[in-house]
């Protein structure tokens, strides 16, 4: 027990700037759960999986980037209730490891032949040189940060 009134506070705000530093956890989609913006049942694709996660704890999975980013752009289309300023993270599946990985620390190509459940993708890849590689490999148009993506940049 801790009976020094300065250490006990010390300890407090330690716990608390703990528990607020940490990071979102991925929330594997369930059976039931469908991509917002096709319907189509998520866990089917594991290796295309997207998910934004909100401040709140509530969660939206899609079966891939595309998806993800068409919701990203017209979040209160899909969700009324909800905000870009309430996303607490957002994760993608990158392509060579079948990873779940937080979007802004991938890249991004478009255009490629590689194909996902609703055609074609953005293929989230980690590293520059892997995203030159893939589309050596696969083809592709640009290569975009997270934050370099637009509305207009999303595939139909």
């Amino acid at each position: 027990m801790i009976r020094n009134p300065i250490a006990l506070a010390l300890l407090s705000l330690t716990l608390m700037m703990n528990a607020s530093a940490a990071e979102p956890e991925f929330v594997p989609p369930q059976r039931t759960d469908k991509c917002p913006v096709c319907g189509m049942f998520v866990y089917k694709y594991p290796q295309w999986v997207a998910e934004i996660l909100y401040q709140d704890g509530s969660y939206a999975v899609f079966d891939g980037s595309k998806d993800m980013f068409k919701y990203y752009f017209a979040i209160e289309r899909y969700e009324p209730a909800q905000h870009r300023e309430d996303i607490a993270a957002i994760y993608v599946t990158e392509y060579y490891s079948n990873r779940i990985m937080r979007a802004e620390q991938l890249y991004f190509v478009l255009g490629s032949d590689v194909l996902g459940p609703m055609g074609h993708e953005f293929v989230p890849v980690k590293g520059k040189e892997a995203a030159d590689a893939f589309m050596l490999d696969h083809g592709g148009n640009r290569i975009l940060r997270f934050d370099e993506i637009g509305s207009t940049d999303i595939p139909d």
